[in-house]
């Protein structure tokens, strides 16, 4: 119950901070799509991420059209990342593939979102 508050907490912060009209996707959508991965991303879902996980996780890619949209995926990820305590980011890395997509960048803290393309 409490990781439902920090995700309901998390959107509507993102959707406060993301000003409307700079993207087509927000934080917000970004969020909200992954949210069935937190579980998995800190360990506790197992060794395959759940099918929620991963439809979220294909929604998002098939929302990701532009560059811009790309990018705010990018920083919103990282963002998120930091509002959840004990991120494994060897399982986030692992999530695109895992769930049959691929992704043009590498999810982690140390990737510089202004580079994705």
């Amino acid at each position: 119950m409490a990781g439902l508050k920090l995700v309901c907490g998390l959107v509507l912060f993102m959707s406060v901070v993301e000003p409307m009209g700079t993207a087509a996707l927000s934080c917000g959508d970004v969020v909200s799509q992954t949210a069935a991965c937190i579980g998995y991303m800190q360990s506790r879902g197992g060794n395959r991420p759940p099918s929620g996980c991963c439809n979220g996780v294909r929604n998002l890619n098939r929302l990701a059209r532009t560059t811009r949209d790309r990018q705010t995926v990018c920083r919103c990820l990282q963002t998120a990342a930091k509002a959840f305590s004990g991120i494994n980011y060897g399982l986030v890395e692992s999530l695109p593939a895992r769930c049959g997509v691929r992704v043009p960048l590498k999810i982690n803290p140390s990737t510089d979102c202004n580079r994705v393309r």
